[in-house]
């Protein structure tokens, strides 16, 4: 069996992809030649012809003739007697060449060229999977979830490769269990002990991104682009989106018919609130739009500072803020100021004031426990006695009278 039994090897060659034929070729010449250096000291006189789509190889040896009782070196020379023994007709100088039968090598010959070929081989499939996911980097992939670590998942690819997705690059509501389905974009990938390692997220500005281009035809064809994209992962994001064409809303575009188009975004980051505003040069307009929902009365722009004071009405100020202070926060990151927002005091005294405005000074139980018994505003806790607040709220005397305290110094200033 002169091919060895080395047509299995050969096939796993064929079945690589993205190989081409010049490179498989090379790699298996030099496992060849590899062993024949081992062998006889020199590969030089040798022609090594392969044919991996069989599975068979040849290998002849060049040597020149030389005189009787003249040969130095076995592997390259042969007496012309020697050459001649068979009928041959040679002459001193020529060249002869004869065929090597790689079975006469030995058993620990051919283990090595296979050794040599199944690492080589391992060595193509890491640097194909490298060179295929560098190239990815940005791009939405999906994987099935195959293992769960306390740190990480580790997922598949169709082609069975593997991928990563960090704990720190979920959603904090992601939850998965072996064999579903995920999406994520790819952010980096290295090489880890001579092994690919791909990174995936699903907290990345970059997912966000790829899904509206994915999901908004407009998008990908370039008649809408992305200028920012700010988000706190499963919480809120705002995306800020500017039209080349006039006659297109982006807004309108990206929202789709009755939300048809973002509901499968929302849905993919697990429910995380996405605001979609028009992108303007006007520093102004762009802040305004950043806090929406609320209704700015007036801006002063610190451009020195990179600060700025918005002023609303009292009802506004916690739409604003937004739950948890997401809201400006975002809209911070987005238009790139720091924004201190301020209520107007000229209406001030007639208007009501959100509990949540009170925040810094009463504890979040307290409020909660107001909250409980239908009071949202200040106006709603003054306006019931404080024996009733009592009653209704359980709590201690003491802490009803801090909280009147300090809702009542609120319209006495």
């Amino acid at each position: 069996m002169d091919n060895l039994n080395l047509i299995d090897t050969f096939s796993e060659f064929k079945d690589l992809k993205n190989i081409d034929r010049a490179t498989m070729m090379s790699v298996l010449e030099d496992a060849f030649r590899s062993v024949i250096q081992k062998q006889f000291g020199s590969d030089e006189n040798f022609d090594v012809i392969i044919n991996p789509d069989k599975g068979d190889f040849e290998i002849y040896r060049n040597r020149t003739v030389v005189e009787d009782g003249a040969l130095t070196d076995l592997n390259t020379e042969i007496t012309i007697s020697a050459a001649n023994a068979n009928n041959g007709d040679y002459e001193l100088g020529e060249e002869l060449t004869d065929t090597i039968r790689f079975s006469d090598f030995g058993r620990r010959a051919i283990l090595n060229l296979r050794q040599n070929l199944a690492s080589r081989i391992l060595e193509l499939e890491k640097d194909n999977i490298y060179q295929k996911y560098k190239s990815r980097i940005g791009e939405v992939v999906t994987g099935e979830v195959y293992q769960i670590w306390k740190k990480e998942l580790l997922l598949l690819d169709d082609e069975g490769n593997e991928l990563i997705l960090p704990k720190s690059e979920q959603i904090p509501s992601d939850f998965f269990r072996k064999g579903d389905s995920v999406r994520a974009v790819v952010i980096k990938v290295e090489m880890r002990n001579n092994s690919p390692y791909i990174i995936l997220s699903r907290t990345s500005p970059v997912f966000l991104e790829r899904l509206f281009e994915l999901e908004v035809p407009e998008i990908s064809d370039g008649l809408i682009t992305i200028k920012k994209i700010v988000r706190i992962p499963g919480e809120r994001a705002k995306v800020a989106v500017e039209s080349y064409d006039d006659r297109i809303d982006p807004v309108g575009a990206c929202v789709g018919m009755k939300g048809s188009r973002i509901h499968g975004i929302v849905r993919e980051l697990r429910n995380e609130n996405i605001d979609v505003i028009n992108f303007t040069n006007n520093n102004q307009l762009y802040i305004q739009r950043a806090l929406n929902p609320a209704k700015i009365s007036s801006i002063k722009i610190y451009g020195n500072e990179n600060r700025v004071e918005v002023f609303l009405k009292p009802e506004e100020v916690s739409l604003a803020i937004g739950k948890g202070g997401l809201n400006i926060k975002l809209a911070s990151l987005l238009t790139g100021y720091d924004i201190d927002v301020y209520r107007d005091r000229e209406i001030a005294d007639e208007e009501d004031v959100s509990l949540e405005e009170f925040a810094d000074e009463i504890d979040d139980w307290v409020l909660d426990g107001l909250r409980s018994i239908g009071c949202d505003t200040a106006r709603n806790v003054l306006n019931l006695s404080r024996e009733e607040l009592i009653k209704r709220t359980d709590f201690e005397e003491e802490t009803i009278d801090e909280v009147l305290r300090i809702l009542k110094s609120e319209f006495e200033q």
